[in-house]
């Protein structure tokens, strides 16, 4: 395609900066935006964490990094504005809809303002539904997308996350564990000691259990490693898409409401996700065929027989049903 080709498309943009289970939330919004425009030309805001999964997804034709500048870096946003303001984009699709994604907006004043999907207020495809706050990400960014003009949203798909995974991969059957989480919000995290109970319990029936998890868990991984010798400990050694490949062969994944957890159940394997009092699934759980979602008040009371039972792999101690599953 010649340069004066490319120049003659139509430009769209789409904002979506993080976290994970919000960009893989939006593969589907994605893809329909593409599917909506077919010729046009497709530039995704995004930050650098998610910038391979934007080049690889087949959404996009450009990928752009946000750098998020502060405040006071005046520098910083009169370049963003001029970027903005200069590339030509007829449509912006705002799936971040978030305070600063919609003041990106402002930037375009005093004019002339592309069409703009989104909340930002003057825009001229407002996701207009004063109840938005209260629904799943993928029913909101559903709705907002019929709004601006675009019907069915496809489900998110992962199956061309693909890698090598044979220097990563045990021999015989094995589950994936991911006890990370924020730190600064313990209360969702499941404790390591249970994880460690439960990778023991896996063992026993001859499913190895195999840690994922970045330096930043170092601490709970190596609890659990101390307590349940027989885990495969993968801290820091796995990219997401290594995560997704090794995901496609597990018997099934047990982890806490973190950005991983999103990804491993859009492979389609058994997936139990954790939830305690501080997350509202009915907001931002995972959604696949095979996910269950086991919600306590806390999962400090959480006991790795009631975790093993809700899998049911072979032959599952006794416990009662999941209190409080969806």
């Amino acid at each position: 395609m010649t340069q004066e080709n490319i120049e003659d498309k139509p430009r769209v943009l789409v904002i979506k900066l993080g976290a994970l289970g919000d960009f893989l939330q939006a593969l589907g919004p994605f893809a329909a935006i593409r599917r909506h425009h077919p010729d046009a030309q497709i530039t995704l805001l995004t930050t650098a964490p998610y910038v391979e999964m934007a080049e690889r997804c087949g959404s996009f034709d450009r990928v752009w990094v946000d750098r998020r500048p502060k405040l006071l870096q005046i520098p910083a946003w009169l370049r963003l504005r001029k970027e903005l303001r200069s590339a030509g984009f007829t449509r912006v699709y705002d799936l971040q809809t978030s305070d600063r994604s919609g003041f990106y907006f402002r930037l375009f004043f005093p004019g002339p303002y592309p069409e703009w999907s989104g909340i930002a207020k003057g825009c001229s495809h407002p996701h207009a539904n004063p109840n938005r706050d209260f629904m799943h990400t993928v029913e909101r960014q559903a709705e907002q997308l019929e709004m601006a003009g675009i019907g069915r949203v496809p489900a998110a798909s992962v199956d061309w996350m693909t890698a090598e995974i044979a220097h990563l991969q045990p021999e015989g059957p094995y589950a994936l564990l991911v006890p990370g989480g924020a730190p600064h919000r313990p209360e969702k995290r499941w404790p390591a000691e249970r994880f460690a109970d439960l990778a023991n319990r896996l063992a026993e029936r001859g499913i190895a259990p195999l840690l994922l998890g970045t330096q930043a868990e170092a601490e709970t991984l190596k609890a659990i490693e101390a307590a349940a010798p027989q885990v495969i400990n993968r801290m820091g050694e796995t990219n997401l898409f290594e995560i997704a490949s090794l995901a496609r062969h597990a018997r099934a994944a047990i982890g806490n409401d973190t950005g991983p957890m999103h990804l491993i159940a859009l492979t389609g394997i058994p997936t139990l996700v954790l939830f305690s009092h501080a997350s509202d699934p009915t907001l931002c759980a995972p959604r696949a065929d095979q996910v269950t979602l086991f919600q306590v008040a806390s999962l400090a009371a959480l006991e790795s027989s009631d975790v093993l039972a809700a899998l049911s792999l072979g032959e599952a101690a006794e416990s009662p049903a999941p209190p409080g599953a969806p």
